[in-house]
């Protein structure tokens, strides 16, 4: 999906649209950018040797990468989606076909075989995804075909143009691509709305507005198709978002080489709006690959795409939530989820125990055995912003004692190990994402 290359923006761009000017803190702003954030955290870098453009995951990035994965595919396999899987590479036939080629070869990355075959880093996914659904016939009781991966594609960004995980050259899509018939376009497409309702809803983005992304009938030939195929397809879109009751607009000029989108997009907690998730018609492609099933009749039909990103791209999404949550992340999301404080090397002992406890029950725990001050310890755990810290000392260790625990916000208070556990096996069960939990543990026995 998202290979509009004309509006980068979709998938990775860098720039955010302002709400208002007198909602902005530019103060507050400087803080919040998530290349600080990333840096204090230690979730992402960058290599001089590797390339600007190309981020490097850390092992605590690389958690985040893998939840916020994982949260999209477990919201996505209710609605019986399969994983697909596809090469990086591809030979400039799949292109030509798709129309891409000949549209915007100036922004592929190509490569050249020893023997001169031509070929491409992929800019995107789906027309490889057209040929996993060609390699067979289908029939209507077949359809949809639901594919999804989360895979990396290159685009040639400007050098000056590359900024953080906002503008990259390897661009992580959550995609996927259902393939149906004419009349399952709305069904799919609210299906796809309420995944992506759900999942904004979790990070506090409780109103996304959507921009009915339209194309420019003054320029049609920069689009794929014929004038008629596109009003079918935007009529279609209009009825879906008025059906839904979106707070939308129209926007000429915004849609995609092959087909009209809805965009939504989410004000953070600075006020910026960032247009996030996206849901695009496509009854081009299926046009010049020649995808049909076989309906009721006998008889080949004609199918329709519908692509989809819910993230848009892993890179711009962590960027847009370490910004709106000033990198104070949920429980489930956060890289250490517990870390365990001993006060002198005596304590060490009883504070594996506690770690070999919360680690069998899948907590994400450390131990800080650095021989420093207490203070500075637990200084370090709330720069790093981890939700729990566990202080091991004397008390501690005595027959039937309670730990004592320190959130990150500041508050202390005691609780059994017992407890402490089944709480937050719960929190991080559910993808609880409030942020102020503290008193679920303060006030037990």
């Amino acid at each position: 999906m998202g290979d509009n290359f004309k509006y980068r923006l979709e998938i990775s761009g860098s720039t955010t649209n302002m709400v208002s000017s007198s909602l902005m803190d530019t103060k507050n702003e400087k803080e919040r950018d998530h290349k600080k954030i990333g840096k204090e955290l230690d979730l992402f870098t960058f290599s001089d040797l590797v390339g600007s453009g190309l981020p490097l995951w850390t092992p605590k990035g690389t958690i985040i990468r893998q939840e916020l994965d994982k949260f999209v595919w477990d919201l996505r396999s209710k609605h019986d989606y399969q994983r697909v899987t596809i090469p990086h590479i591809t030979k400039r036939n799949l292109y030509e076909t798709s129309g891409h080629w000949q549209k915007f070869a100036e922004d592929l990355f190509k490569v050249t075989s020893r023997d001169e075959r031509e070929y491409a880093l992929k800019p995107m996914n789906c027309p490889h995804h057209t040929q996993i659904f060609a390699r067979k016939s289908h029939s209507y009781r077949e359809m949809p075909q639901r594919y999804a991966e989360t895979t990396m594609v290159y685009r040639d960004e400007q050098s000056g143009e590359l900024n953080g995980l906002t503008r990259v050259l390897s661009i992580t899509q959550d995609d996927s691509h259902v393939f149906c018939r004419m009349t399952q376009i709305k069904d799919e497409f609210l299906k796809i709305w309420d995944i992506i309702d759900t999942f904004y809803r979790h990070f506090g983005f409780t109103e996304l507005k959507v921009r009915l992304s339209f194309h420019d009938p003054k320029t049609q030939g920069k689009y794929l198709g014929t004038p008629e195929i596109w009003r079918i397809a935007e009529d279609a879109l209009r009825e879906i978002a008025k059906e839904r009751g979106a707070d939308s607009f129209e926007a000429p000029g915004e849609a995609a080489l092959y087909g009209p989108k809805l965009d939504f997009l989410a004000t953070d907690s600075i006020g910026r709006q960032h247009q996030v998730a996206t849901i695009q018609l496509d009854l081009n492609l299926p046009e010049r690959f020649d995808l049909s099933c076989i309906n009721e009749r006998g008889e080949k039909e004609r199918i329709v795409m519908i692509h989809s990103a819910i993230m848009g791209s892993l890179e711009r999404f962590t960027a847009v939530l370490l910004e709106h949550t000033a990198g104070v992340l949920p429980l489930w999301l956060s890289p250490v989820q517990a870390r365990i404080l001993p006060i002198a090397e005596r304590h060490n002992e009883f504070a594996q125990t506690i770690f070999e406890k919360l680690k069998i029950a899948g907590v994400r725990v450390e131990i800080d055995s650095n021989n420093e001050m207490l203070s500075k310890k637990i200084r370090a755990g709330k720069t790093e912003k981890i939700p729990y810290l566990i202080v091991i000392g004397d008390q501690e260790m005595q027959p039937d004692s309670k730990l004592t625990i320190e959130s990150r916000e500041g508050s202390r208070y005691s609780s059994k190990i017992e407890y402490l556990i089944d709480k937050l096996v719960q929190k991080i069960s559910s993808r609880d994402s409030n942020l102020h939990y503290t008193e679920d543990i303060m006030n037990v026995s």
